[in-house]
């Protein structure tokens, strides 16, 4: 393979990349993993200090580990020695609940505010499109005019009469 052809396909990998990345689907991915690690820590931090302490009031209780920190018992039962810790497992789900909802409202506010642009830009395509189809039937107007004139005088006459009033 010459030198120029690996160039080429060189150039043509990474301008195909370049439109991939830049496309508004992958940056607003981006722009939400980032977020959602952000709000991540603050759902755990919510979970942890306010949430598995009210499952543990009314599910259980506390516990001290060996170095004096408060163990949150949220709600535990055993059978034939195994220890089955529902508390735990509820506050894992409240947690993900938590997130799914943050999750969703910036999702939809993103797509909100993403439509408004396309919104606008919708607006103008359909308006310079209403444009061209006034363009089009107006010059067919004109031909078909210019046909009828050519058969009759008078309709040549009436047709200039007619656009003569239109324009005042």
């Amino acid at each position: 393979m010459s030198k120029e052809k690996k160039t080429r396909k060189k150039s043509k990998f990474l301008t195909e990349f370049k439109e991939f990345a830049l496309k508004g689907n992958v940056m607003s991915l981006a722009v939400g993993v980032i977020i959602g690690g952000a709000f991540q820590s603050i759902v755990t931090s919510l979970t942890e200090n306010l949430i598995k302490p009210l499952i543990a009031v009314f599910t259980g209780g506390v516990k001290l580990d060996e170095a004096g920190n408060p163990q949150y018992i949220g709600g535990s039962f055993t059978i034939r020695g195994v220890e089955f810790n529902y508390g735990a497992f509820l506050s894992a789900v409240i947690n993900f609940i938590i997130m799914a909802l943050i999750l969703f409202l910036l999702v939809k506010a993103m797509n909100k505010v993403l439509s408004l642009g396309h919104k606008k830009q919708q607006e103008e395509e359909e308006k310079k499109k209403a444009e061209e189809e006034a363009r089009k039937a107006e010059e067919e107007a004109k031909k078909a005019a210019e046909e009828a004139a050519k058969i009759d005088p008078q309709i040549a006459l009436l047709t200039e009469i007619r656009d003569l009033l239109k324009k005042e």
